[in-house]
């Protein structure tokens, strides 16, 4: 039971016959490929349909769900007002997402101030699916200017109600990629627009979907796509699955991206709940940071505290993040107190509360953070960049007094170069000047 399968599809109204008018038989291998997803989903016979759309009515701040009993639409808008839509809407499963979301303090919303009648990345879709098969209910959702990571975060909060369920699921992320691909299309040609479709598709082809939240806003910006932010929250979907991508078409015949591609999930990898797995290091960091925000008070070490962290010294990070992004991370590169335990107290006190790049924590975040503890092993001085491997070693550059660290397998740090030029700007270092590389390993506890 559970997820069924899970497609990703464009949503171009020129595909719709009675929109088209001839035209369509242009994206032929996008319509095939919306076939076979309708076929495939009527053997499937799921009890609901969840559809990510980034043209339903969408807020900056928050995610959304449409909600209510049922929602009607139709294409009035692109000259074929009798192509029309009713469906019924899954409440049970709206008012799942909306509770768990609620007791996390989730930016998502069920309010609309417009209409919310079915928008075209909905009704495309189900367009085609509706051939094929008619008994099912629907979830929509519709995107945000949050960050990419946000909608990653929310993905699996979805698989967290999928599968507190015995009902069958599919997911379709209804989503254009660029549309600035020719210089006669609609909107002209962009560089970044070809890069785009060429690294979205690779990513897809190469099963490392994490990889989609990498992308730069300012990039996606002159890419101009509406697809992406769709993909993520699948992913965030799929990242609990072994799953393999089955990329069925892509063209762009009129200078906009339409890519048709299928997930096909096996086995769940982790367990239907949310469950707390801290080891003894994060218990602590969070033991201090609550009580320090809750009663300005700085805990001694406690009595049950392994031998491990009371005999041994080291330099500590403590990170904070929230809803995947970061909240806070302040650690020393050498040990600067009797032991691991006090070290990570103290640095746990001020990742919370002396972050210059953040205010302070509040209580009422408490419940919202996700918490992680580097152990750094001894650094060692390199002479080649070669030396270096973003994965496995952490980064400290340093000339004169000037000194700048990264932690190693940082999200959004994809190469040697990148790590490099962080540290650097920590420091205050150019990378024209002649300075000192260290490299460290860590243990992380999270």
């Amino acid at each position: 039971m559970a997820l069924k399968a899970s497609f990703f599809v464009p949503h171009p109204p020129i595909i719709i016959p009675e929109i088209g008018k001839g035209e369509e038989k242009t994206i032929q291998s996008t319509i095939d490929s919306y076939q076979k997803i309708a076929e495939k989903i009527s053997q499937i016979k799921p009890k609901t349909i969840i559809i990510i759309s980034p043209h339903a009515e969408s807020y900056y701040d928050y995610l959304r769900v449409s909600n209510g009993e049922k929602a009607i639409g139709d294409f009035a808008n692109f000259q074929a007002s009798k192509v029309k839509f009713e469906v019924q809407y899954d409440q049970d499963f709206i008012n799942n997402i909306l509770d768990l979301t609620k007791s996390l303090s989730f930016p998502l919303t069920d309010v609309f101030k417009r209409t919310d009648k079915l928008d075209h990345g909905t009704m495309i879709p189900l367009y085609f699916i509706n051939q094929k098969y008619t008994d099912y209910k629907i979830v929509r959702f519709s995107l945000s200017g949050l960050s990419l990571e946000t909608h990653y975060q929310f993905g699996k909060l979805l698989d967290v109600i999928i599968n507190e369920t015995d009902d069958d699921y599919v997911v379709v992320a209804s989503g254009d990629l660029s549309h600035k691909l020719k210089k006669d299309g609609p909107y002209g040609l962009s560089k970044e627009g070809l890069e785009f479709d060429k690294r979205f598709l690779e990513i897809l082809q190469e099963n490392h979907l994490e990889q989609l939240k990498n992308f730069d806003n300012k990039f996606l910006e002159k890419a101009a796509e509406c697809g992406l932010r769709s993909m993520i929250i699948l992913s965030g979907i799929l990242s609990n699955y072994n799953y393999y991508t089955n990329v069925l078409s892509y063209e762009a015949p009129f200078g906009v991206g339409y890519c048709i591609a299928e997930f096909l999930n096996n086995e769940r990898l982790v367990s239907n709940h949310v469950k707390e797995t801290d080891d003894y290091y994060v218990k602590l960091a969070k033991k201090a940071i609550s009580e320090y925000i809750k009663n300005h008070r700085k805990i001694s070490i406690p009595e049950d505290t392994p031998l491990e962290l009371l005999n041994k010294r080291a330099g500590v990070f403590v990170s904070i993040k929230k809803y995947g992004e970061l909240r806070g991370c302040i650690g020393t590169i050498e040990p600067t107190t009797n032991s691991i335990a006090e070290e990570i107290i103290r640095n746990a006190i001020s990742a919370c509360s002396q972050d210059p790049r953040f205010n302070k924590v509040s209580e009422k975040e408490l419940p919202k953070l996700e918490i992680s503890v580097d152990i750094l092993n001894e650094s060692e001085l390199i002479n080649n960049k070669n030396e270096l491997d973003i994965k496995r070693f952490g980064v400290i550059v340093s000339k004169g007094n000037r000194r700048g660290l990264l932690l190693p397998n940082i999200e959004g740090v994809n190469t040697v170069k990148h790590q490099l030029q962080i540290a650097l700007r920590k420091a205050g270092i150019s990378e024209e000047e002649d300075y000192e590389i260290r490299r460290f390993e860590v243990v992380r506890h999270q």
